[in-house]
């Protein structure tokens, strides 16, 4: 609704409004979890130069990883920078706050 209003002109945008939204808090907690906020943090602290790198660091199966690594670059958590032969994950975002 608030991006239909949005397209209309019913609605402004904010430099104060939030960046990323979530459906539910159920998919937010999902996202967010402890695990994916450490993740973050391996991330932002190690600058991994693939996901094998990743995987290894973390103790994660590449699969799993590559598809959490995904969703949170769906949301702007996480960047996937291409670089040469591998893939590089970027975090974007390791602060939250949550407004409901």
């Amino acid at each position: 609704q608030r991006i239909l209003a949005i397209a209309k002109g019913e609605l402004k945008v904010k430099s104060s409004d939030p960046k990323i939204w979530f459906t539910s808090m159920r998919s937010l907690a999902q996202v967010l979890s402890d695990e994916n906020r450490a993740l973050l943090d391996v991330i932002r602290s190690s600058k991994p130069v693939s996901i094998s790198e990743l995987a290894v660091m973390t103790g994660r199966k590449q699969g799993n990883l590559s598809r959490t690594l995904k969703t949170m670059s769906n949301y702007g958590l996480v960047e996937m920078r291409r670089e040469n032969r591998h893939v590089r994950p970027i975090a974007k975002a390791t602060d939250f706050r949550i407004v409901s």
